[in-house]
C-alpha cells in the first residue's frame, strides 16, 4: 500500500468525495483503510447497568476500499498521486504532479 498510518489522504468517491482526513488504522489484507471523520456510522450501545453506563448512539468511522482515497499534497492542495524516489540513503514518496516530497 502507498498509504501509511497517519497520512492525510482526500475521499475520492463516495458520499464523503473531496473530504480529507487522518489515517487512523490500515488493513493490507482486505485493502481498506479507516479515515478519521470519513464513512461515519452511528452504533447504538447498550446501557450497563452493572458497571453504571448508559446507553448511547456513539459515531464510529467504518474502512473504506483503498482505491476510493488518495495521498493529500499540500502544495496541490488536493488528492494525488504518489511516487518513490531516493534522496541520500533513504526512500522518499513524493506528488507526481507538483513533484514535491509528500
Amino acid at each position: 500500500m502507498n498509504i501509511k498510518k497517519n497520512d492525510t489522504v482526500w475521499m475520492i468517491k463516495g458520499k464523503d468525495a473531496g473530504k480529507r482526513g487522518k489515517v487512523l488504522s490500515l488493513d493490507p489484507v482486505r485493502n481498506r483503510v479507516t479515515v478519521e471523520g470519513i464513512n461515519i456510522f452511528k452504533k447504538h450501545k447498550k446501557p450497563r447497568p452493572q458497571k453504571h453506563e448508559k446507553g448511547e448512539i456513539i459515531l464510529v468511522p467504518r474502512p473504506v476500499h483503498r482505491s476510493n482515497v488518495a495521498l493529500y499534497c499540500s502544495a496541490c492542495k488536493r488528492g494525488v498521486r504518489s511516487g518513490i524516489r531516493m534522496e541520500g540513503e533513504r526512500k522518499a514518496r513524493y506528488c507526481k504532479q507538483c513533484g514535491g516530497t509528500i
